[in-house]
Parts: structure tokens; sequence; C-alpha cells
């Protein structure tokens, strides 16, 4: 009977402290989160406590722009020069299932109405390479009766309604004032609430920091006048960025002479990154 009363005795211990703690965290996550999404804050460099004022950056003034990301599938060779120049300017993980952005490849068959899909991330893939420090697709289809193939390019959508914006308990992913989705990892906790909401599959844990990461556009060259890595090395002009303030920006011109698509519409997220020359089956 002792042993019985010790154990309930734990048990409700272990409650109290698990709801106390549960309190402490929603409190300061819902003022840390207010902060970071209220109109009054101008939070836009990661290091930098949610909803604070930032540091200057020299020549720059984050209320003056809203950049914006196209991608022309059509011109998209698949060549993952893009995924490689990523990698080294964020420092995103050398391995095969880690990326800010990355490429799919969309093949139909004769005969078949559903597409193939693969990413350099597909083992076929990853073998062809001969390593998970390099990136292409394997020649698989060469004796098949081929219908239509193409790639697509895909990165974070930096959403104007942000669902990872929304679960973070913490503040630590918030969105600026020029339409960046950012993460201050100095609040991030690991939780995954973000990777989970996320419609796109857009961010990745880091588990040499224990935080989630995902793309920033480059937003520590973008806000200095360069271009984002991944569009400054693309052969074929199928990435395209700018500010959509500027109406002879390349993205203006972009959206402004194009059909453009943006992808899951229906979650009411509504994505920055638009698409061109995509079919129904990429979501």
């Amino acid at each position: 009977m002792e042993e019985k009363e010790q154990l309930e005795t734990h048990e409700k211990e272990r409650r109290d402290f698990l709801s106390c703690l549960g309190s402490v965290l929603v409190c300061g996550a819902t003022a840390v989160a207010a902060s970071a999404v209220s109109p009054q804050a101008t939070a836009a460099t990661p290091g930098v406590t949610p909803g604070s004022q930032p540091p200057a950056i020299p020549g720059y003034d984050w209320t003056e722009h809203r950049w914006a990301f196209g991608v022309d599938a059509t011109k998209c060779i698949g060549c993952l020069r893009c995924v490689e120049a990523c990698k080294k300017e964020n420092d995103v993980p050398l391995d095969a299932h880690h990326f800010r952005t990355w490429v799919e490849r969309y093949v139909t068959l004769e005969g078949e109405d559903t597409a193939r899909i693969d990413s350099q991330a597909d083992p076929v893939n990853i073998e062809a390479s001969g390593s998970e420090v390099e990136y292409r697709f394997a020649d698989r289809y060469k004796d098949a009766k081929v219908e239509k193939a193409f790639f697509v390019p895909k990165l974070c959508n930096q959403c104007t309604h942000p669902a990872c914006v929304q679960v973070c308990p913490t503040g630590a992913t918030y969105k600026t004032k020029d339409g960046v989705v950012l993460i201050d990892h100095t609040y991030c906790i690991g939780c995954q609430y973000c990777v989970q909401a996320c419609p796109y599959g857009a961010r990745y844990f880091d588990e040499r920091r224990n935080v989630t990461d995902k793309c920033t556009w480059c937003y520590h060259r973008i806000t200095k006048g360069l271009q984002p890595a991944c569009v400054e090395v693309c052969p074929t002009g199928a990435r395209i960025f700018g500010d959509r303030n500027d109406k002879q920006s390349p993205i203006s011109q972009f959206i402004r002479d194009n059909q453009v698509q943006v992808l899951r519409r229906e979650t009411g997220n509504a994505p920055n990154v638009f698409y061109v020359g995509i079919d129904k089956e990429v979501i």
C-alpha cells in the first residue's frame, strides 16, 4: 500500500510540474510571439530578439521592399548547381537529406496518367552521383517512352500568412516587414512544430545545432543588394528574384508578363514564389 501511495504522489507531482511548465511556456511564447508579429515589430535579422529594433543595415530600409521569387520550370535543366551553391552559401549539411532548396523531376511515360517524381535525395540518384555530397539525376528513363518531363525547383515560399509563424511556441520564427520569414536560432527550441506545419516541406531539422532551418532567400545577401546564391549561379535564368515594389524589377516583369501560379493556393498561406511551366501534379 505504501508503494502505491508513493507512486500516486510521484505521478501527481509530475503532473503538477508539467502543468506549471506548460503555463510558463505558453505565457512566455504568447508574449514573445505577440511582439514578433505585432504591427510595431521591426525585427528583420537573425540573432535579434523578435519584436526588438534590429541593428541597422547600411543603406537598407526594411519598409521599402517587398521581395518575391519566380521559377520558370520551362528553363530548368536539373543541373542542381543551385542546390550546391545554396549549401555552400548557407552552411547546410553536406548530405542528401538536408536542403534549403531542392529540385524535383516530373516524368510522365506513355500510357501513364500520373507523373513519376524524384529529387536529388532519391536513392537511385544518390547512387548515380556516387556520393551524398554530390547531386545529380540518374538517367533512369533513357530507354523509356517519355511523354512529358520537366524539373521544378522548390524552396521556402516566404508566405504572406505563414503557418510556421503561427505554430512557433517561442516566437523564433517571425516575418519581416519586407516579406521574408526568418528564424532566430537563439530562440528556437527544436520542437519542430514549424516543420510539421509547413505545407511545402521547406523546413528541416539541423541535428548539429538542434534547431530548425530553411531557405531565407539569402537574406544576408539581398539586404546588401545582391541576388540569392541559387539565382546567381543558375545557368538558364530559371530562377528570378526581385522587389515587387519596383515595377521594373525582374520579378515584377516576370509576374506581369506570365500567367503565374503558386503552390497549394488552397492552404491560404499566400506564397510569394511564383511559377510558370508546371502542371497540376506539382504541389
